[in-house]
């Protein structure tokens, strides 16, 4: 690799952790524990996407690739599989349900809108919603989940109304976390991938972005586009359902199976504020506590004294 190549990549990962370590920071995790969760997947990448054809993968060839020990390389891959928890098959029947709700007619009103639907009984209802779209997981079930995250409303008389028409937790750190290991992941895979693509292979990856917009006006736009991404969103949901096994049994037949994302983020920030974080920061000498002051030593006059 060479220096200039290495430097660009050194500053990416840089933007790209600083976001990251900002969230472990505050949820108590520091380096080290980040530090063996990164071995882990740099043992695992290496194992299963740098193999040579024909070779089995082996300690000694795993620890020159990812620069860990032999020792390290063993004790990793004897680690049990990390796998999907609880909260991610939660967070997953709960989408599949959100969505149906919106994009079926046969769980919508006469105007389009998802109709608030009875909690049992024949024809359209909350747990024939439930049936369809998550398998064998209780209606209830289900909707505790939705009612716990602010995303429907359940009425005296029984009745089940959606008050958000995308899944996305308004409370629940575990789950917001499940999301941002989720949504981080597909974005850098895009990347990764269309770093190395051919010509014509690449994925499709677009953003739009201005800074230098009044803050009124910057608040507006983000309600505006908020509102053309989940109508693109919804469009595209009902395009690829009519093509997918498990939404439509009537779709044709596949010999494997793909999976096709398509993601839209709106982000502000404060660009004044940014700048000034990243202007070149003035260090205190080795010595010198921030919180207490300048130490008093005979090669450093106290305050008062003459030079």
């Amino acid at each position: 690799m060479s220096a200039s190549l290495h430097h660009t990549l050194a500053v990416a990962i840089h933007k790209a952790l600083t976001p990251l370590v900002r969230l472990l920071l505050r949820h108590g995790v520091a380096h080290g524990e980040l530090s063996e969760w990164a071995k882990r997947v740099f043992v695992e990448v290496a194992e299963a996407d740098f193999r040579l054809a024909g070779r089995p993968q082996t300690v000694s060839r795993l620890a020159v690739l990812t620069g860990l020990s032999r020792k390290e390389v063993a004790r990793i891959r004897a680690l049990p599989p990390l796998g999907e928890d609880e909260v991610a098959s939660e967070y997953n029947r709960a989408t599949r349900v959100v969505s149906a709700w919106v994009r079926e007619a046969f769980f919508r009103d006469p105007s389009g809108e998802p109709a608030v639907l009875p909690l049992e009984g024949p024809g359209a209802s909350f747990a024939e919603l439930v049936r369809r779209f998550s398998g064998d997981v209780p209606a209830r079930a289900v909707l505790d989940e939705l009612e716990r995250v602010g995303m429907v409303a359940l009425s005296p008389e029984g009745t089940v109304r959606l008050l958000e028409r995308s899944y996305v937790p308004r409370e629940g750190e575990v789950q917001k976390i499940e999301i941002l290991g989720a949504d981080v992941a597909e974005l850098a895979s895009v990347i990764e991938h269309n770093i190395r693509a051919r010509p014509g292979e690449a994925f499709f990856q677009r953003k739009v972005a201005y800074d230098h917009v009044p803050p009124e006006e910057a608040a507006r736009l983000l309600r505006k586009a908020a509102r053309r991404a989940q109508a693109l969103l919804e469009r595209l949901d009902r395009l690829f359902a009519r093509h997918d096994r498990d939404a439509n049994p009537a779709a044709p037949p596949c010999t494997h199976r793909r999976r096709i994302v398509t993601g839209v983020y709106v982000y502000e920030e404060d660009w004044d504020a940014m700048r000034a974080k990243a202007a070149p920061r003035v260090t205190a000498p080795e010595d010198e506590d921030p919180e207490e002051g300048p130490a008093l030593t005979p090669d450093r006059p106290g305050e008062g004294d003459a030079p």
